[in-house]
């Protein structure tokens, strides 16, 4: 069942286009071509110098070169990032999009860009050729080091579990990391082929994050997108692994649905999304019980939460900076779970747990949590994987969690069978 809740206006100013801002070219096209082959033909195209991929269960794009790079600044990011659309618009790109990646941190510069060339396609799901298998992993020796330790990362759990049980604070969500380091220069548009075809209904990404380095991953969390005057939001939390074994599968499944901890890790998530989207809607519908999501390695708790915008001028990437970081990655309440983050994680989080996506000069666009990620250099790459700690939570738990998410790409780059101190 869905309840609509109605919410107050949000305060707006004015007109958007009346205020002198530059106006998108109507009908801009969203896809190059709805032939069969048009989304796997993007995917084969991805090379890793200056291009950015994004696939979605609505659509494909594949952009090469950059025309403006979004600036560092003071202001709000949405503010830049409209800034640098509008000034496009009027050097005479009739139809500007914005590209890339935002840091965990909203403090720190993010990887956006606006592409020279962008080519739209339907979604790889619709694509009958994304069925073909992709080319096995080149034999490759992989040096394998856990960032911190398993023992280290249940030691960091069971103290969030002590202090939450003192009061301190209700969820924290703590990630680790594997480096991988190859005997090879990575071959990043095959590791792009190995996931886009493992979960072609989910978000698979490649974007440039600084000279030499790509941030690739295959999330399955919608952070929000915003199509004319409908948001969409999806957060997702609660987990656990997928089984080889269809009954025990099933079972997993099932037992998710009933789990008194996972259930009310996911309410938390989603009461956090509706506070945050609530000012910006005049309804906002959200459903009183998840239902599953699955990936290839994991079962996860999802709730469609979709709203009308009361300001027809807010855009899917302000709706994303209201909403990043849910509890969902990072915990509650959010400052104190971001110090907690800080003390016990012992690495930098860079993009990991911050959001993916596109943005257009209309306003419209999508924002994946950037989750089952890595990010390349070189030979070398650094996997993330993340838990929501709760009081009811265990080290044990946890850090297999943490391990079942490396799954995804340790199966992309054939690592699987190597022991990861998973």
């Amino acid at each position: 069942m869905t309840t609509a809740h109605p919410v107050a206006d949000r305060p707006s100013g004015p007109d958007a286009r009346a205020d002198g801002r530059p106006t998108a070219v109507p009908g801009a096209p969203r896809r190059a071509d709805d032939a069969v082959g048009a989304a796997t033909l993007l995917l084969d195209a991805y090379g890793a110098d200056h291009a950015r991929f994004f696939a979605s269960p609505t659509r494909t794009l594949l952009t090469d070169g950059v025309r403006a790079e979004v600036p560092h600044g003071d202001t709000p990011l949405a503010r830049r990032v409209t800034e640098t659309l509008d000034a496009e618009l009027l050097a005479g790109n009739s139809s500007p999009v914005v590209v890339g990646a935002v840091p965990f941190d909203p403090t720190r510069p993010a990887a956006l860009a606006v592409p020279r060339t962008v080519r739209w396609a339907p979604p790889l799901a619709e694509d009958p050729l994304i069925a073909l298998p992709a080319a096995a992993p080149a034999l490759a020796c992989w040096d394998i080091r856990p960032v911190p330790e398993p023992g280290v990362y249940g030691a960091a759990v069971a103290e969030a579990v002590r202090r939450m049980r003192r009061g301190d604070f209700s969820k924290v969500v703590l990630a680790r990391t594997l480096e991988l380091t190859s005997d090879r220069d990575l071959d990043l548009p095959a590791l792009l082929q190995r996931l886009a075809r493992r979960d072609p209904s989910g978000y698979t990404f490649a974007v440039p994050t600084g000279p030499g380095r790509t941030l690739l991953g295959a999330s399955p969390e919608l952070l929000v997108s915003r199509r004319g005057g409908t948001m969409t939001a999806n957060p997702l939390a609660g987990s656990t692994p997928r089984s080889t074994d269809l009954a025990e599968d099933v079972r997993r499944a099932a037992a998710l649905l009933e789990s008194e901890k996972d259930l009310h890790e996911h309410a938390v998530v989603v009461d956090a999304v509706r506070e945050a989207l609530a000012p910006f809607c005049r309804t906002l519908n959200v459903p009183e019980r998840p239902t599953l999501v699955r990936t290839a390695a994991m079962w996860h708790l999802s709730t469609t939460v979709t709203g009308d915008l009361a300001d027809p001028a807010v855009s899917a990437l302000e709706l994303a900076s209201a909403l990043h970081p849910t509890p969902a990655v990072c915990g509650t309440p959010t400052p104190t779970a971001r110090d907690v983050i800080g003390e016990l994680e012992p690495f930098d989080r860079g993009y990991f747990t911050g959001m993916v996506g596109w943005g257009d000069a209309s306003g419209d666009g999508e924002w994946v949590v950037t989750i089952r990620c890595a990010e390349a250099e070189e030979r070398t790459l650094r996997l993330y994987a993340g838990a929501g700690v709760v009081a009811q939570s265990s080290p044990e738990a946890e850090t297999a969690e943490t391990g079942a998410k490396f799954r995804t790409f340790l199966h992309a780059v054939g690592a699987d069978h190597q022991e990861a101190g998973r």
